[in-house]
């Protein structure tokens, strides 16, 4: 598949790229590669997200098939989160950024510094 060199303003993959690259969306889908898990215990594995930030995460992944959300008929009323088999086939490409970032974690912080050193002279 060759590289695309142009993006075009109303092609849908923007908008589902948009979708999932968001920093939210990639953690959720690890976290729930563990097994189902409730709102809760998803905004425990995720320090710093907001109540609000999450709740708009999971309904994107869920409208985008990529997560499932079952009620539970308990008392209180639960919910429980689970990963689709094509939100497991995210897991793989999200792997693979997050190895990159860590291997050159480095290199990136070096162009930052040199960048606002750039900046503050």
């Amino acid at each position: 598949m060759p590289v695309c060199q142009y993006f075009d303003e109303n092609c849908p993959s923007r908008s589902l790229f948009d979708n999932i690259a968001d920093k939210w969306s990639m953690m959720v889908l690890s976290v729930l590669d563990a097994g189902p898990m409730r709102f809760n215990g998803i905004k425990r594995h995720l320090g710093g997200v907001t109540q609000k930030a999450l709740t708009q995460c999971l309904r994107r992944l869920e409208r985008n098939g990529l997560i499932s959300r079952r009620v539970i008929e308990t008392s209180p009323i639960g919910v429980e989160y689970t990963i689709t088999p094509l939100g497991c086939s995210l897991l793989g490409p999200f792997q693979a950024l997050h190895a990159w970032t860590m291997e050159h974690l480095d290199a990136v912080e070096r162009a930052r510094q040199a960048f606002d050193g750039r900046d503050a002279a």
